[in-house]
C-alpha cells in the first residue's frame, strides 16, 4: 500500500523547490501531473549534467511524474487545465504573482471549480507579502534569511551554503504543510491555499540569532563563526592525518575528550575547566588537539579511538564518498536507477520510511509532453481525434527528452 495512493495532484512548478514537493510524493505513490509550459517545459531541462539533451538534474526532481505539454497561451489548453482540476486533489505551482491569476488560473478561480481542493504556492518572499514582486533563487533566500550572514571566517565575506538549501528547504516545508492541510481537510472537507516562502523556510532555522540578541539586550550579535564555535570548544573542523574531521564536545564530554587524549590532567587544567574559559581559550586547545591528531596513521584510526572514548565524532565526507559508504547503502540513501535514455545513474534516495510502506516504488523521469494523450484520454474522456486536433493545433507538444 502506498501512503498517497489514489492522491491525484496538477503540478506547475519548475526548476526545484516546488518539484521537491512533488517528488516526495511521488515517492509515496501520488499521481502527479505536471503541466510544462510549451514549447521547452520545465526550464531545468536544459540544466547540466546533460547527455543527448537529457537533463540528469531534470531527471532527479521529476521521476514518477506525467508531463503533459501545452501552450497556455490558447484558450483550449487553458480548458484542459479547468477540466483537470476538478479531477485533482491538490496543485502545487512556484511562479511569481500573477502569472496564472491572468490566465484565471488563480486560487479563487480553482476553487470555484472544485471547493475542496488544496494549492501549494511556494515563492522567495510569499504571496501575502511586501516583497512578493520581487523575484527570487535559492542564494538570494539564503542571503535574506541570514543564513549566508553565518556562514564563512570571521573576517572574510559571507559565503553560500554549497547547496540548493534554501530551494529544498522550502520545498520540505512546503511537503510538511501539505500533508496537515490533507488531514485538516480529512476531518473538515476544508481546502485552503498554502503561501510557502523561502525566506521564511530558511529564516525559521535561526537557532539563537534572535533570542540571545534580546537576552542581552543587544550586546550579542550573531556573525560568522568559521569552522570552529565561538562558545564550545572543541566544536569544530580538525585536520586529521589524512583529511578532515569534525570533533563536537559539549561540556558533559569534556572529560571523555582529556582521556582520549592520553592527558587526563587537562580536565581541571585552569585555561580548560569551564566551558566558557574553553571557548576563550579555544586557540591553544585547538593546537594541541591538531598535534594530538598527528600520532595517527590516518582518519579511520582517530575517528575508531574518539568512538571508544563517547567522544562524538565524525569525517567530512565529500557527497561521492556516499557512494561505497555502508551507512548510505544501509540506508538506502544513494539510489542507483536506471534512465530509458541517460542510463545508469546515482541519485539521492528519499529519506521518508514508513513500515505500511516498506517498498521504494521505481520511477522514471517523463520525456516532454510523454502522457498528453494518456492524461487527456484517461482522466478527460477524449478520443483519439480531439487528442490529434489539439497536436496539430499547437496546444499539445511533445519532445524527445
Amino acid at each position: 500500500m502506498m501512503i498517497l495512493k489514489n492522491l491525484r495532484v496538477l503540478d506547475f512548478s519548475q526548476y526545484l523547490a516546488g518539484p521537491t514537493i512533488t517528488r516526495l510524493m511521488a515517492e509515496m505513490g501520488a499521481e502527479i501531473i505536471k503541466i510544462e509550459i510549451a514549447p521547452g517545459g520545465d526550464p531545468s531541462r536544459g540544466l547540466p549534467m546533460a547527455d543527448r539533451g537529457r537533463s540528469g538534474y531534470f531527471v532527479q526532481q521529476n521521476r514518477g511524474k506525467q508531463s503533459l505539454c501545452l501552450d497556455l497561451r490558447q484558450p483550449a489548453a487553458l480548458e484542459i487545465i479547468r477540466e483537470l482540476v476538478s479531477k485533482v486533489d491538490v496543485v502545487v505551482e512556484n511562479f511569481g504573482p500573477g502569472v496564472l491569476e491572468k490566465r484565471g488560473l488563480g486560487y479563487a478561480d480553482l476553487r470555484a471549480i472544485k471547493p475542496d481542493l488544496i494549492m501549494v504556492s511556494l515563492s522567495a518572499y510569499g504571496r501575502d507579502s511586501p516583497l512578493s514582486h520581487k523575484t527570487g533563487y535559492d542564494w538570494a533566500a539564503q542571503a535574506f534569511a541570514g543564513l549566508m550572514h553565518m556562514t564563512g571566517n570571521p573576517d572574510g565575506p559571507p559565503m553560500p551554503i554549497g547547496f540548493a538549501l534554501g530551494d529544498i528547504g522550502s520545498g520540505v516545508h512546503g511537503f510538511a504543510a501539505l500533508g496537515y492541510a490533507l488531514f485538516h481537510r480529512a476531518q473538515t472537507g476544508e481546502g485552503q491555499w498554502l503561501d510557502v516562502a523561502m525566506v521564511d523556510s530558511m529564516f525559521h532555522m535561526q537557532d539563537i540569532a534572535l533570542q540571545a540578541n534580546t537576552l542581552s539586550k543587544g550586546a550579542f550579535t550573531s556573525t560568522r563563526m568559521g569552522s570552529h564555535h565561538a562558545w564550545v570548544c572543541p566544536f569544530g573542523v580538525f585536520k586529521g592525518p589524512t583529511g578532515y574531521l569534525v570533533i563536537l564536545a559539549l561540556h558533559p564530554q569534556w572529560k571523555n575528550v582529556c582521556a582520549a587524549l592520553g592527558q587526563p590532567e587537562l580536565e581541571h587544567d585552569p585555561r580548560f575547566a569551564e566551558a566558557a574559559v574553553r571557548a576563550t581559550n579555544q586557540a591553544e586547545l585547538i593546537a594541541i588537539i591538531e598535534e594530538w591528531l598527528l600520532g595517527f596513521a590516518d582518519n579511520a584510526a582517530v575517528l575508531e579511538h574518539l568512538e571508544r572514548h563517547r567522544v562524538p565524532a565524525a569525517p567530512v565526507l565529500n557527497p561521492i564518498d556516499a557512494l561505497d559508504h555502508p551507512y548510505f547503502a544501509a540506508r538506502e540513501m544513494v539510489k542507483h536507477i536506471e534512465d530509458p535514455i541517460l542510463g545508469p545513474m546515482s541519485i539521492p534516495g528519499t529519506p521518508f520510511r514508513f513500515p505500511a510502506q516498506p517498498e521504494r516504488p521505481e520511477l522514471v523521469a517523463p520525456v516532454l509532453g510523454e502522457h498528453n494523450a494518456a492524461v487527456l484520454a484517461g482522466l478527460l474522456g477524449y478520443d483519439e481525434a480531439r487528442i490529434a486536433q489539439l497536436r496539430d493545433a499547437g496546444v499539445l507538444v511533445a519532445g524527445e527528452r
